[in-house]
């Protein structure tokens, strides 16, 4: 752990900071979830969910940061290797030979719902932690998730 005058107990610094690299696995997946999509989709919605999947990565590349940032600010380390990443993932395995449009939104969806309560989920614990810094930043993860989600899902109601 690293030295720092922020007024958390050492013990919820460290919880906290746990809890951060958990769901840092979970951003990193899904942010190459995303661009897997992005790179892969084919069919008469390429380009609408071509460039929907990279503003996915992009906005999920910021979720990334936030965490991270948020581990390092606490004293500990941030722990976002891809190697790292895929061992820790609570996400689903992303489809590697699917290529209809439908799918891509299909399995990205199932991925940004699970990484939403996933937050939802870590904002309880880092309450539970008395760290609201740290619940805050998993707050707005979970609303900018949610949001995408809803942008994902409209493509799977319009084909319905």
């Amino acid at each position: 752990m690293h030295r720092t005058k922020i007024d958390l107990p050492e013990q919820a610094r460290a919880e906290a900071s746990a809890l951060l690299n958990a769901r840092l696995a979970d951003a990193i997946d899904l942010m190459m979830q995303a661009k897997q999509a992005h790179w892969n989709v084919k069919g008469p919605a390429f380009f609408g969910l071509h460039a929907l999947f990279d503003k996915v990565h992009e906005e999920v590349a910021g979720y990334v940061d936030l965490v991270a940032e948020r581990a390092v600010q606490l004293g500990h380390v941030a722990e976002g290797t891809v190697r790292t990443s895929a061992e820790r993932s609570r996400l689903g395995e992303y489809p590697l030979r699917i290529a209809s449009g439908r799918d891509h939104a299909d399995a990205l969806a199932a991925a940004l719902s699970r990484f939403g309560e996933l937050s939802r989920q870590a904002i309880d614990q880092a309450g539970e932690l008395r760290d609201a810094g740290t619940a805050d930043i998993f707050t707005e993860i979970s609303r900018g998730t949610d949001q995408l989600l809803w942008m994902v899902e409209a493509h799977l109601h319009a084909e319905a």
